[in-house]
């Protein structure tokens, strides 16, 4: 567990990774990292209804499938199905409601804990609004949300979460600790947990998430793959995928002409993930920024990309500027290497950085750093400094505690990080982070203006492990 989380989240500060990996022992199909949190959220006597937020097929339902059976009770809504959506569709007390739920799916409640889990609860409005007065009224229940696209309903519908009535988890594709459990790599999983790891683990964690990275962290492919399912027989899962977030997306389109912009943009999305990109013409089109702006934007909603803008501060609070054109985060980067035809290109490299401009160790670098907070959906930006004559872009900027330290995502030599030296002239501090494929080492710098600082080298596969190890470089 990030650091990040626990100064965020003080009802984390007694949760370690270890506890972490003890925790999901007992969940042998599918062990996700959220588990755990779904059990200090269970036994907080100051919960509220816990809305799981996230794309499509990324495993929400099977999360709390699986949490379930730590509960007496277990009352299972699926929104999508309209016997069950009816349960709200009246003008039902609170207590009716629980009670109807109970006659629908057969379940009696009489003593012991009771879990509810709404799935697809973006299909009812009116079960959205209901959550204020389960919260109010009904304390004892555990009550758990999940939708795909609730972000877009909510737009449609004009209306919002109960404010300070409940919250929020995030669930992202599998991370490359969640990718090792699958795999049973439960040795190499507690030697990524330690800081600083065994550096005799190095070459098996780099080999290991060369692999993560080409396949992605969609749980279906991570399953098959990690069952002993060959890379090319995985092609119908990633197709239906694509399939299905099309079907989904273009539900909400206003008319022909938007669900054709629409598809385009889903389709370009894994050849234009990683760069820099301008609303007009997008992906080779001749639509306009408008049409293109709302369908990026809305894709965004359903979690599939994320439009990560550019700052100009080394100072914090990082604000980015929406004037200047975002890089494109594609929801993972396994699907972007199948829908662009780059997973054969993985055989040739030994080096992440080696191929494809750098833009796949960028982007997984990103993915991987997204992830590690869970209560939070923000993005990570980029830095810029852009002049007439002499333009720098640092790959990414984090906030730790008072520092905006900034990181790149290269290999080569530190004397060849420009753009970092330009920022770390600028900074108020003398930190700044490198992932590459060798092994960690923290070295003495100098900018080309001559000033010194500290540069972490760390590998990428330690990219979920970053606060932590700032906290050996600063602490």
């Amino acid at each position: 567990m990030s650091l990040l989380c626990c100064r965020r989240f003080p009802w984390l500060q007694d949760f370690s990774s270890q506890k972490a990996i003890i925790s999901l022992d007992k969940y042998k199909l599918l062990n996700r990292t959220i588990i755990p949190l779904l059990d200090q959220w269970k036994d907080r006597p100051d919960r509220k209804p816990l809305i799981l937020r996230g794309a499509r097929q990324v495993g929400k339902t099977t999360a709390v499938e699986l949490f379930s059976s730590e509960f007496e009770n277990y009352i299972y809504l699926n929104l999508e199905l309209g016997h069950d959506r009816e349960i709200f569709e009246g003008n039902l007390s609170v207590h009716d409601v629980f009670q109807a739920m109970q006659v629908i799916k057969n379940v009696e409640v009489r003593t012991g804990n009771t879990l509810i889990f709404i799935d697809e609860i973006q299909n009812s409005p009116k079960a959205v609004a209901l959550l204020r007065y389960f919260y109010e009224e009904m304390k004892e229940l555990h009550l758990i949300g999940a939708g795909s696209l609730l972000e877009i309903m909510l737009d449609e519908a004009k209306i919002s979460f109960p404010v300070g009535r409940v919250e929020y988890i995030y669930l992202y594709p599998m991370s490359f600790p969640e990718y090792l459990e699958a795999k049973g790599e439960k040795q190499l999983l507690g030697v990524y947990h330690e800081v600083p790891y065994k550096k005799f683990a190095h070459s098996k964690f780099l080999s290991l998430f060369h692999e993560y990275t080409m396949i992605g962290g969609m749980p279906e492919i991570v399953q098959k793959y990690s069952g002993g399912a060959e890379i090319s027989s995985l092609n119908r899962t990633y197709e239906s995928l694509l399939i299905s977030y099309l079907n989904d997306a273009e539900k909400y389109a206003k008319s022909q002409s938007a669900r054709q912009v629409l598809r385009h943009s889903i389709e370009a999305v894994p050849y234009e993930a990683g760069n820099r990109i301008k609303f007009q013409g997008f992906g080779r089109s001749n639509y306009p920024s408008r049409e293109v702006g709302e369908a990026l934007r809305l894709i965004e909603r359903a979690m599939l990309i994320y439009l990560v803008y550019p700052s100009t501060s080394t100072k914090i609070p990082i604000r980015t500027d929406l004037r200047k054109s975002p890089k494109l985060q594609f929801i993972d980067t396994g699907l972007l290497n199948y829908f662009a035809g780059l997973q054969p290109e993985y055989f040739r490299y030994e080096d992440l950085h080696g191929f494809y401009q750098g833009l796949i160790a960028e982007h997984i670098v990103r993915q991987e750093m997204t992830a590690v907070n869970m209560f939070s959906n923000q993005k990570i930006p980029f830095w810029v400094r852009e002049k007439k004559q002499s333009n720098a872009e640092v790959d990414m900027l984090v906030q730790y505690q008072n520092y905006v330290i900034p990181v790149e995502v290269k290999s080569g030599k530190a004397g060849t990080l420009k753009s970092l030296h330009q920022f770390m002239d600028r900074a108020d501090h003398a930190y700044a982070v490198r992932f590459y494929a060798g092994e960690l080492n923290v070295t003495d710098a100098v900018t080309t203006g001559g000033k010194s600082y500290k540069l972490m080298n760390l590998p990428y596969f330690l990219a979920g492990k970053l606060f932590d190890y700032l906290d050996m470089m600063i602490s």
